[in-house]
């Protein structure tokens, strides 16, 4: 299937799952009868812009501390993840926090007020009670102190003040004892049989990172920690938020050689990671500055070292970003040549396309499609800024279809 370029929204990637359409058709389906077609599907229609605002004022939050922030909408949720440059404070945490639903608020009453709303609330037109619904209620909803809410997350961070070892699991216990809390008022309260779906969400979310999905989400934790902490490794020199088991990339390591006056060294630090057969326990250097990068590369020895698959996907990556095409070309080639791993061949494919080889570069991506899964390879193209002036080429689309 062609790949298309990726959706920004005010700079931010933008990721939109089927699922998300889905729940709003759902939402449509659920109050037809009450607000009519035209109404319900006026109400999941502000649902889903709300919800985008929501993210928003998440992403703009956190990019105002400097971090790199994108969205994704999925089924049932939003949500905002985002990798910052340095170490974040508790307050700066809670800001991002609170801006979504703060956004989500402010501006769903002004869509009411716009709509003629009146306060106090009589009489609504289903456009007015679908913008208060979507806006300002859902909104303030989202402020209750339990998980996975944007309230929750605020009231983890004041008792990460005072228990910080022990946050998450003291969230997570309260959060489940206050959602089996309201989910009895709701079962012995036929007027409140409409919020049924509000109570389980949270529920099975706890339980989902308490139980079932905990060994899947704190691996996703991890990698997000492990990649926040080699950014901030990058960004400061602190490498005290480092978990067991994973240390600062050897790029890093060379990096702080060279600060300290020792080129042989942080050569002999990226040869070695060239040479171990160890299992891969650090992230890529993607926070160094192309400066920083660019002095680590003048160091190593010509031609250029092969070693882990890992390490010389990591160098011909470091390469494309440094603007180096020509020689990221012929390394990601000489590297996907023992095993044909479908990553290199994307490599090559992007330094002929910045070269204005459009037909190379179809040609490896079209070896790449043979052998990558096609999600994969979907979002390794997207992220791709190289591919840009290919989009519109129809060998481009025909590339990708293996």
């Amino acid at each position: 299937m062609p790949t298309a370029a990726p959706m920004r929204l005010f700079g931010f990637p933008l990721h939109v799952g089927s699922g998300f359409w889905l729940f709003m058709a759902l939402i449509a389906f659920i109050n037809s009868d009450a607000l009519g077609m035209g109404g319900a599907i006026v109400f999941a229609g502000l649902i889903a812009a709300f919800t985008l605002v929501h993210e928003l004022g998440h992403a703009f939050a956190a990019r105002a501390t400097g971090a790199r922030a994108e969205i994704s909408l999925a089924f049932m949720m939003g949500y905002a993840s985002f990798t910052p440059t340095r170490k974040l404070s508790r307050w700066e945490h809670v800001g991002i926090s609170f801006a979504g639903p703060a956004t989500q608020i402010v501006l769903g009453i002004a869509v009411y007020a716009a709509l003629g709303g009146p306060w106090p609330l009589h009489d609504l037109t289903n456009a007015q009670f679908a913008a208060l619904w979507a806006g300002p209620i859902i909104g303030l909803f989202n402020l209750l102190p339990v998980l996975p809410f944007d309230g929750g997350n605020i009231l983890e961070q004041a008792i990460g003040a005072v228990f910080p070892r022990h946050a998450r699991r003291i969230m997570l216990w309260f959060s489940a004892a206050v959602s089996v809390a309201g989910l009895v008022v709701v079962a012995t309260n036929p007027r409140l049989a409409g919020f049924v779906i509000f109570i389980i969400l949270p529920l099975l979310t706890v339980a989902q990172m308490a139980f079932g999905g905990r060994a899947q989400a704190n691996n996703a934790t991890g990698q997000e920690a492990f990649a926040r902490a080699e950014a901030l490794a990058w960004a400061t020199g602190d490498v005290s938020t480092f978990t067991r088991g994973h240390v600062p990339s050897p790029w890093f390591r060379a990096h702080q050689q060279l600060h300290h006056g020792q080129p042989e060294v942080a050569r002999q630090v990226l040869l070695a990671d060239f040479a171990t057969r160890a299992p891969v326990n650090w992230w890529p250097p993607d926070a160094a500055s192309k400066a920083d990068l660019q002095a680590l590369i003048d160091v190593l020895p010509r031609p250029l070292p092969h070693g882990s698959l890992f390490s010389d996907f990591v160098l011909s990556g470091i390469l494309l970003r440094l603007g180096d095409y020509e020689t990221a070309a012929h390394y990601a080639a000489e590297a996907y040549s023992p095993t044909r791993p479908a990553m290199f061949a994307v490599h090559v494919a992007r330094a002929a396309a910045a070269l204005g080889d459009n037909a190379t570069a179809a040609a490896w991506l079209r070896t790449a499609a043979t052998t990558a899964p096609a999600e994969s390879l979907q979002v390794a193209i997207a992220a791709a800024p190289e591919f840009g002036a290919m989009r519109n080429d129809p060998t481009f689309a025909q590339a990708l279809t293996p």
